[in-house]
């Protein structure tokens, strides 16, 4: 008996750590998920800045930015690397 409720005492501490780190864990993969668009967009932006002579670094942070704030993101990008 003794098992038992240990066992259910167990179960219900498990699913409210899961409800409590759930958003958290949403949040992450989100901005995981914008991250990896970012790095794409970085490749093919590259692809045809090329030919313009215009590119922008690939980097977890331009990734980042990228993922973010979208295509504002990389113009911002392309004015600074145009200005510095």
């Amino acid at each position: 008996m003794a098992l038992i409720f240990s066992l259910l005492i167990l179960i219900l501490v498990i699913v409210i750590l899961f409800k409590i780190i759930k958003k958290p864990i949403r949040l992450i993969f989100k901005i995981l998920l914008n991250t990896i668009f970012g790095f794409i967009i970085l490749f093919f932006f590259n692809l045809i800045g090329a030919i313009f002579g215009i590119t922008v670094s690939i980097s977890l942070i331009n990734a980042l930015v990228i993922g973010v704030f979208g295509l504002p993101g990389l113009a911002i990008l392309i004015i600074l690397k145009i200005i510095l």
